[in-house]
C-alpha cells in the first residue's frame, strides 16, 4: 500500500495544477447540483414493516390523507377562579377557532366547546382545539407554521392564555450557522499553533473545506431524489469537517518531518503520502466500516444517514491523498515554521537534515516517559476515571418524542395539557380496525381498552366513509416518553391481537412509532457493535500484525463510548450542568443518538489508534526495544494526535451551545468521546498497556503469519532507497530524523 500511495502522491505533485483544477470543478458542479436539484429533508422516523408504520399508511388509505397529515394542539387556559366556558371566554375561544380554520393548508380546527364532542378539562379552566393540516409534517412550510404562531399570539390576550404544540409546529433542521463557524475558527487557531505557520494552517483548512463542501453539497443534491433526514447533512458536515482537517494534518505533519529529514519538496511530498497516507487510508476505512455498518440495523433512514456520512469520509480521504499533496507542491517550504526554515542548510543543492528536537516541544517526550514508567498507575487511573464517568449510562433512556425547549410555546402548551388533561394527552395512541365488522370490533376494543391500567380516556370508534374501518383514540395517563407508556403500548397490542375474529386491528400513532423505532434500535445496537468491532479488529490485525494491539484498541474504545454516553445521560437526561452547555430541555435521549455516536466514535477512535501505534510499530520495526518504541512513537505522534483531537473537539463542541435540539446531545457526546479517547485512552491507557505487554504487544501467532502485509509504515519505501539514502546520506532502513 505504501508503494502505491507513494506513486499516487508523486503523480499529484507532478500534475498539481490539474489536480487542484479538477477538485475545484467538482466543488462547483456539486454546488450547481445542490442549487438546482435539491429537495426537502424530513423529520419523520418510520420503519417499513413495523405495525405502527403499516397502520399509519392504512389510516391514510381508509380516512384520506388528512387523517395522517400534520396536526397541532392549540391550548386555551384561563386564570384560577374563571371558567373557559363562561360567555366572555367562550367568545374568545370561538373567535380563535374561526381564525385557525382560515389558516393556510388547514383542513379543520375542532371546536373544544362543541357539546357533542367537547375537549374541556374537568376543572373547566382549560380546553384545546386540534388543528389538522392537509400536508404531512415535513411538508408544512415555514410560512404556514408562522401563520399558526401569529394566530396563537393574537388570541393570547385579555386573560386568555393560548399556547400551541404538535408536529405541525416543528421546523426542519437546517445546515449553516454559528456552529460551523465556531468550529472552523477554533480549528484554524489550533492548526496555526501546531504548525507555527499560517500558510500551512490555511492550506490544511481550505483543503478540508473543499472535501466537506463536495460531500455536503452532494448530499443536498441527493435530497431531490431521496427522502433524507434533516440531520443527515448536518452530521455529514460535522464529521466530514473534523476528519478532513485531521487527515490533512496527518499528511502535512509527515511532509514537514520529511523536509526536516533533508528531503527536497519533490521527494518529501510522495514520501508523506506513502507513509502517513497509509494511516489515513486505514483510519478512513475504519470510519467507513463503522458508518456503512449502520445498515445492519435494517432501518432505511439510518442506513441512508450512515452511507451519506461514509461517502463524505471517502471524499475526505481522496482529498488528503490527492489535493493535499498537490497544494503542498505549491507551498513547499512555507509549510515549515520560520525557525525550521532558517535551520535548513543548503548543501550541493539539497537540504541537510535538521533534528526535529530543535523544533518540536519536549513536553510529549516527558509525558511518554512518565506514562510508560508509571504504567500500572497510569492504566488504573485512566480506566477508573472513565469507568466513573460511564456510570450514568446504565440509566440511559431513549425516545423519538420531541423534546421542546423549556421556554417554547410547545413546552408551555404541553405543561397546560399535562396539568389539566393528564400527561398522555399530547401523545394519544390510535387503534385501527378493518373489515365489515370494524365499527363493532372498535366498540368492543374501546370498552376493553378502557379497563387497562394506564389508560385515561378512550373515545368511541370513528368509522371511515365506507364503513370498512374504524379508529379509536386512547389517551394514556403517562407522558409519551415514559416507560409506563411503552409498557401500555405492548399491553394494548396483546389485547387487540387476541381473539381478532377475522377483524384486523393495529396500534399506532406517533407514540407507538417511537416505541417501535426505539425497540428496533435497542435490539440492533449490540449486533452493530459486534459487527463493526469485529471488522475493525481484523483490519487492525492486518495493519499491525499483532493480536494485542487490536485488543487494547477495542477495549479502550469501550471505555470511550461508556464515558461519552454516560456524560451525555448525566447532562441531557439528569440535567447536571445543563446550563453550562445551554441545554434547552432534559429527558430521554433521541433513540438514534446511541447507535450514531457508537458508529462515529468508533471510527474516530481507530483513527487515533492507527496513527499513534503505527509510529510505535515503525520504531520497533527499525530495531528499537519495545519500551523505547512506545516512547519514540509517542513522542512523534502525540503532538499530531493532540492537535487532531483538539480540532475534532472544537468542531463537535461548536454544535453544542447553538446547535439544533436534535444534534446538540449527539455533538456533546462526540465532543466528550473525543476528549476521553484522545487524552485518556490513547495518550495514557494505550501507551501504558503496550509498555506492560512489552514484546507480547507485537506478537502474532505462527498460524496467522500468512496474512498479507499492508505496510502502513512505508518499509517498502525504505528498501527502495537502496544501500544509501540519497536524500539524507544514511543506511537504508535507518529511521529518518523525526520520522
Amino acid at each position: 500500500m505504501a508503494t502505491s500511495l507513494h506513486r499516487l502522491g508523486a503523480g499529484a505533485f507532478r500534475f498539481r495544477g490539474l489536480v487542484v483544477a479538477v477538485w475545484l470543478l467538482l466543488l462547483v458542479l456539486a454546488g450547481a447540483g445542490a442549487a438546482t436539484l435539491s429537495g426537502k429533508t424530513v423529520n419523520t422516523f418510520e420503519i417499513p414493516g413495523q405495525e405502527s408504520t403499516t397502520a399509519l399508511r392504512l389510516i391514510g388509505e381508509e380516512f384520506g390523507d388528512t387523517a395522517s397529515g400534520a396536526t397541532a394542539q392549540v391550548v386555551f387556559e384561563v386564570p384560577a377562579g374563571q371558567q373557559v366556558t363562561s360567555p366572555q371566554n367562550a367568545a374568545k375561544v370561538l373567535a380563535a377557532v374561526q381564525a385557525l380554520n382560515g389558516l393556510p393548508a388547514v383542513v379543520g380546527a375542532t371546536n373544544p366547546l362543541d357539546q357533542a364532542n367537547p375537549t374541556v378539562s374537568r376543572d373547566l379552566r382549560a380546553a384545546y382545539s386540534t388543528v389538522a393540516y392537509s400536508a404531512a409534517p415535513p411538508d408544512v412550510t415555514d410560512a404556514q407554521r408562522n401563520a399558526l404562531f401569529a394566530a396563537v399570539r393574537s388570541a393570547d390576550a385579555d386573560g386568555l392564555r393560548v399556547e400551541v404544540t404538535g408536529d405541525a409546529t416543528q421546523g426542519v433542521s437546517t445546515v449553516g450557522g454559528p456552529a460551523e463557524v465556531i468550529g472552523v475558527v477554533v480549528a484554524l487557531v489550533v492548526l496555526a499553533i501546531t504548525y507555527g505557520s499560517l500558510v500551512a494552517a490555511g492550506m490544511n483548512l481550505l483543503t478540508a473545506v473543499v472535501g466537506v463542501g463536495i460531500g455536503a453539497l452532494g448530499i443536498t443534491t441527493l435530497t431531490g431524489f431521496v427522502d433524507l433526514q434533516s440531520t443527515t447533512p448536518i452530521l455529514a458536515i460535522m464529521l466530514g469537517l473534523a476528519v478532513g482537517i485531521d487527515y490533512a494534518l496527518f499528511i502535512v505533519t509527515r511532509f514537514r518531518h520529511e523536509l526536516l529529514a533533508g528531503r527536497p519538496v519533490a521527494q518529501a511530498v510522495p514520501r508523506a503520502v506513502g507513509t502517513a497516507g497509509s494511516a489515513v487510508v486505514t483510519a478512513g476505512t475504519t470510519v467507513v466500516i463503522a458508518l456503512a455498518g449502520l445498515a445492519v440495523a435494517g432501518i432505511p433512514f439510518l442506513t441512508e444517514m450512515g452511507i451519506a456520512a461514509a461517502a463524505t469520509i471517502v471524499v475526505a480521504v481522496l482529498v488528503a491523498l490527492t489535493l493535499v499533496p498537490a497544494v503542498l507542491g505549491f507551498i513547499g517550504l512555507r509549510a515549515l515554521p520560520r525557525p525550521a526554515k532558517r535551520a535548513l542548510a543548503h548543501e550541493s543543492g539539497r537540504h541537510a537534515a535538521v533534528p526535529t528536537d530543535a523544533v518540536e516541544p519536549r513536553v510529549f517526550a516527558r509525558w511518554g516517559r512518565a506514562v510508560s514508567t508509571q504504567r500500572w498507575l497510569s492504566l488504573v487511573l485512566a480506566v477508573a476515571a472513565l469507568a466513573v464517568v460511564a456510570v450514568p449510562v446504565f440509566s440511559m433512556r431513549t425516545t423519538l418524542a420531541t423534546a421542546w425547549p423549556d421556554d417554547s410555546t410547545q413546552r408551555r402548551a404541553q405543561a397546560v395539557l399535562s396539568e389539566h388533561f393528564g400527561a398522555g394527552v399530547s401523545g394519544p395512541l390510535l387503534v385501527l380496525t378493518q373489515g365489515p365488522d370494524a365499527a363493532a370490533r372498535g366498540a368492543q376494543l374501546a370498552q376493553e381498552l378502557g379497563g387497562l391500567k394506564g389508560v385515561a380516556v378512550v373515545t368511541p370508534p370513528r368509522p371511515s366513509a365506507d364503513g370498512g374501518a374504524a379508529l379509536v383514540t386512547v389517551v394514556p395517563t403517562t407522558a409519551p416518553d415514559a416507560p409506563a407508556t411503552t409498557d401500555l403500548v405492548h399491553r394494548m397490542r396483546d389485547l387487540v391481537h387476541r381473539d381478532a375474529a377475522g377483524t384486523p386491528a393495529y396500534v399506532t400513532g406517533q407514540t407507538a412509532v417511537s416505541v417501535d423505532v426505539s425497540s428496533t434500535l435497542a435490539d440492533a445496537l449490540p449486533v452493530y457493535l459486534a459487527l463493526v468491532v469485529g471488522l475493525a479488529f481484523v483490519l487492525l490485525v492486518l495493519v499491525f500484525r499483532s493480536l494485542a494491539v487490536p485488543v487494547v484498541g477495542v477495549l479502550g474504545f469501550l471505555l470511550t463510548i461508556g464515558s461519552s454516553l454516560g456524560a451525555t445521560t448525566a447532562v441531557f437526561q439528569w440535567g447536571w450542568l445543563k446550563d453550562v452547555v445551554r441545554a434547552d430541555t432534559t429527558g430521554p435521549l433521541l433513540s438514534l443518538a446511541p447507535i450514531i455516536v457508537v458508529g462515529i466514535l468508533f471510527g474516530l477512535a481507530m483513527d487515533y489508534q492507527v496513527f499513534l501505534v503505527s509510529r510505535m510499530h515503525e520504531a520497533h520495526a527499525h530495531g528499537a526495544d519495545p519500551l523505547q518504541a512506545v516512547r519514540t512513537g509517542f513522542r512523534q505522534a502525540a503532538p499530531v494526535v493532540v492537535a487532531a483531537a483538539a480540532i475534532m473537539f472544537a468542531v463537535f463542541a461548536g454544535f453544542v451551545p447553538e446547535g439544533d435540539a436534535t444534534i446538540k446531545p449527539i455533538a456533546f457526546a462526540l465532543a466528550v468521546g473525543i476528549l476521553a479517547d484522545a487524552v485518556v485512552v490513547r495518550m495514557v491507557a494505550v501507551p501504558a498497556a503496550l509498555s506492560l505487554l512489552g514484546r507480547a504487544a507485537w506478537w502474532l501467532p505462527r498460524w496467522l503469519r500468512w496474512l498479507p502485509v499492508l505496510d502502513v509504515e512505508g518499509a517498502a519505501l525504505e528498501r527502495q532507497d537502496g544501500a544509501r539514502d540519497p536524500a539524507a546520506g544514511r543506511p537504508a532502513g535507518a529511521p529518518a530524523a523525526g520520522a
